[in-house]
């Protein structure tokens, strides 16, 4: 039988969800929306007719929604600063919790959660559905055959100029805590390493139009001696990378590139002599493991499987507080001027 969940939160991420719980074939019929939650009514009304979701309660009080529905997932989609409320009341109430990123606003909310999700005995995980697409495995797979020796920096690039509107706009630390968890969490898994250190500096350049911090640099030292570099804007107009950043991987035998979309190129040292030895090309191969590579999709099944198995997703909160303490370790840093130790 299909799961019972309910959706809190329904402005437009919840369309993403949405889509991939109704549409894709390996999720059909596996969850049922019982109920749909947001502070405005008329906004979880509207997403309900949106995707033809006639018999699902609307209403605006989440444990009022989960004892009508008898609902056994809650989707958690609301704002930042509402999470550790929302994830709260659904593991008191039996219900594992999928959330939307960033897991908590702060690591002393994460730990919290963590402890009440032990203490419920239910599995809260989180929405890194970038990791879940196929340029990110086929690197992992790629970093994992030694291809290029061992791997001794990861550098990515990341230039948009996004017009949200909404939260966003208004947020501090936006492109931290908002987007750049994505690519520090792809790097810690492509990577295999454990973020020890980070320096950063954040600004706001003129010509912004969110309230604080929409661009960043940063460098994390990783386990093994190596490092992670990063450099994004989300007001950078003009030529612009993909959403999953450019990518260069330098290992002690060569390097891997992603622009974050097709074009993938390797190679090795070649042969040559004189000052620079040229390169050898060597293939990428595709991802290990094809039902991974869906993104939103891939981590709502991983998801399923936990509850049904009871081994924790890929996502599960006390391995993404990891990625979680660079944001804020990066955070942390820009506002101090100083490089920061990391501890999740």
């Amino acid at each position: 039988m299909a799961y019972r969940a309910v959706l809190c939160g329904c402005g437009a991420m919840a369309r993403g969800w949405l889509n991939a719980l109704l549409e894709k074939p390996e999720l059909k019929g596996r969850v049922e929306i019982v109920g749909l939650v947001d502070l405005d009514a008329s906004a979880a009304r509207a997403r309900a007719e949106e995707f033809g979701l006639t018999q699902a309660a609307i209403g605006t009080d989440l444990g009022e929604m989960i004892e009508r529905t008898g609902a056994e997932l809650v989707f958690d989609i609301v704002v930042p600063a509402a999470r550790r409320a929302v994830v709260s009341l659904a593991l008191s109430r039996g219900c594992h919790v999928l959330s939307e990123k960033p897991m908590a606003a702060s690591l002393e909310e994460a730990r919290a959660l963590l402890a009440l999700a032990e203490k419920a005995g239910r599995i809260h995980a989180v929405v890194q559905n970038r990791r879940y697409i196929d340029g990110v495995r086929r690197m992992r797979r790629f970093v994992e055959s030694g291809a290029i020796g061992t791997l001794t920096g990861l550098h990515c690039d990341f230039f948009l100029a996004p017009h949200f509107g909404g939260f966003r706009e208004q947020m501090d630390n936006v492109l931290l805590l908002d987007m750049a968890i994505h690519t520090f969490d792809a790097a810690r898994f492509v990577s295999g390493r454990v973020p020890e250190t980070v320096y950063c500096v954040e600004t706001n350049p003129e010509g912004s139009w969110y309230a604080h911090g929409a661009a960043a640099s940063a460098i994390f030292t990783l386990s093994g001696g190596a490092v992670f570099t990063y450099r994004g804007s989300w007001c950078a107009e003009g030529e612009r990378t993909s959403w999953e950043s450019a990518w260069r991987l330098v290992g002690s035998k060569g390097m891997l590139t992603w622009d974050g979309a097709d074009r993938f190129e390797a190679s090795i040292a070649g042969s040559e002599t004189g000052l620079l030895r040229g390169a050898q090309p060597v293939e990428v191969p595709p991802a290990e493991d094809e039902t991974k590579t869906h993104g939103h999709a891939s981590v709502l099944i991983d998801f399923l499987r936990a509850i049904e198995t009871g081994e924790g997703p890929e996502t599960v909160g006390h391995d993404n507080i990891h990625s979680l303490a660079m944001v804020f370790g990066a955070i942390k840093s820009a506002r101090t001027g100083q490089p920061v130790s990391l501890t999740a």
